[in-house]
Formats: structure tokens, C-alpha cells, sequence
């Protein structure tokens, strides 16, 4: 069989239609990286006036600061319950939604509209309801005999910021969870029934195996969102506190950037998220990868 091959007439044509995206990598992702690294080697006032090369002195300091260690490991945690969580609800969700005959995609979409929300405002909303003074979750808590306040308990705010992440994530895991749901043949699932199988053990055995790369691909999408694009949560419910509690590496980097203008070591530690990052990706691609089932 011969496949079709597209041929432009002109010769600047494909250069020119991928122009655009050529342009947005550079400027919004290629630059600014490039600038975090040479920033990383520098140290300046907090007025810029002055500036040394300092070498991998801010690297140095980084890893010999107890404070940048509490957030390694507060990340660590952070990251690994809010993947856990937003998986295994998504995944439970979308099973639930492949058993509804009636108003199927009524369900659907109402567990899709959180993916709408913007990270801020999916923070606020579950600070008021969290609020130890007038959250409606705080005040069922303390008649349960909790004394809920995540402004002074390390745990509650972590406990907080988790759920808010969780909830956000939870409508993107949903979708492709369901997408890779409706593309198993029924006529397995029916095999595993005649061969005497429960709908637990034909889940686990025949389902779970065949949506294993989408469950791949959601593990490390989830990873990266935990890391770098939960600023807004927890900037707008927990400020990093109480005493740094939850600040994970990605607000290090804005507080010590922003409020501290300590620019060098902010740029070391965007650089050390980065490598982080890329480490995790490339750890999994290389060695979770050769048990999916593709």
C-alpha cells in the first residue's frame, strides 16, 4: 500500500507555517531558560546595580541551606499524594461514568467544568471552605471533634493544598481515562465474564492492562503539574506557610525572586526544578515505560 506524500510547490512554505511556533518556543521557553542558567552563575544587589560571577556559588549555598532542603522534601511528599490521588479518583470516576446508561454525558460534563477553573480560584474557593472561621468544611470538622485551622497546623494546610490540587487535576485525568475506557472491546471484557471472572478481577486483568499507557502518560503529566503549576493554589490558600510548611520548589523560586530579589539564587533553583523534572521524565520513560502494554 502507498502512502500519499504532500509536496509544496514552495520551498519556503513549510519554514514559514511552523514560523509561528518556532517563535513562541524561542521567546516564551528557550530564552527565558537560557537567561535562568547564565542568572544562576550571577550575583547581584537587590537594586541590580551590581553584579559579580560567582560561579556555582548559589548552587553551593542551595544545598547547604536547611530551609531549600525542607522545601525538597515537602515537594516529594506533595507531589507524590496529589498524583496518587488525582489518578485513582479520575480512573474510579470514569468507571463510574462507563456504567451510566441514562445521562452519561451529563456526568461527564459535570466532572470536566473543574478543568475550567483557574488554579487561583480553585485555591480560593477551598480556603473559604477551609477557612477555620466561617468554612462550612471546618465548622462540620470541629463538630466531628477536629479542631481544623490550617493557618497554625502544618499538616492541615498540607492536608488543604493537596485536596485543592487534587480537585483541579481530577477533570484532565478524567477525560483521558474515559477515552481509553470506551476504546476497550467490549467483546474481551465479555470473554473474561463467560471464563467466570468478576467485574473487579476483568478490570484488573483485561481493562487495567489496556488503558496502561494512558495511565503512563497521566503519571507524568501529574508529576509535572504538581511541581510547576500549582503556584497558584497554594499562593492563594497557603502562602508557603504556616513557617514554610508548604512551600514547595516552585514557590521558593517566586519568594526568593520575587519578595527576597535574591534573582541569583532564584535562578539556581528554577534551573534545579528544571533538571529535576527532566530526570523524573527521562527515569520513566527509560524503565516504567517497558512494563506498559502497548
Amino acid at each position: 500500500m502507498q502512502t500519499k506524500r504532500t509536496v509544496f510547490p514552495n520551498k519556503l512554505l513549510p519554514y514559514l507555517l511552523i514560523a509561528p511556533q518556532i517563535f513562541v518556543t524561542v521567546v516564551f521557553f528557550l530564552w527565558p531558560a537560557a537567561t535562568a542558567f547564565w542568572q544562576s552563575f550571577l550575583r547581584q544587589d537587590a537594586f541590580g546595580f551590581k553584579t559579580n560571577f560567582v560561579w556555582f556559588e548559589n548552587y553551593r549555598r542551595l544545598f547547604a541551606d536547611p530551609i531549600y532542603i525542607n522545601a525538597f522534601g515537602h515537594t516529594l511528599v506533595f507531589a507524590i499524594l496529589v498524583t496518587v490521588l488525582s489518578t485513582a479518583i479520575a480512573l474510579l470516576l470514569a468507571a463510574a461514568a462507563m456504567r451510566v446508561l441514562r445521562n452519561s454525558r451529563i456526568y461527564s460534563t459535570l466532572l470536566i467544568w473543574p478543568y475550567a477553573v483557574a488554579p487561583a480560584i480553585a485555591g480560593i474557593l477551598w480556603w473559604f471552605m477551609f477557612n477555620p472561621s466561617i468554612g462550612i468544611v471546618a465548622y462540620m470538622l470541629r463538630t466531628m471533634g477536629i479542631n481544623w485551622n490550617h493557618l497554625i497546623n502544618p499538616d492541615h494546610a498540607m492536608v488543604l493544598i493537596v485536596i485543592a490540587a487534587t480537585w483541579k487535576q481530577i477533570s484532565y485525568n478524567f477525560l483521558f481515562f474515559l477515552a481509553a475506557l470506551q476504546s476497550v472491546p467490549r467483546s474481551l471484557q465479555e470473554a473474561g465474564a463467560i471464563d467466570g471472572a468478576g467485574p473487579v478481577k476483568r478490570f484488573w486483568t483485561i481493562v487495567f492492562p489496556l488503558i496502561s499507557p494512558t495511565t503512563f502518560y497521566l503519571i507524568v503529566i501529574n508529576i509535572v503539574y504538581a511541581m510547576f503549576d500549582t503556584f497558584g493554589i497554594i499562593h492563594a490558600t497557603t502562602q508557603g506557610g504556616p513557617a514554610r510548611a508548604t512551600e514547595i520548589l516552585v514557590y521558593k523560586v517566586y519568594f526568593d525572586g520575587f519578595i527576597g530579589l535574591n534573582l541569583g539564587s532564584s535562578a539556581a533553583q528554577s534551573v534545579i526544578l528544571m533538571v529535576i523534572v527532566i530526570a523524573l521524565t527521562a527515569v520513566q520513560f527509560r524503565f516504567i515505560e517497558r512494563r506498559v502494554q502497548y
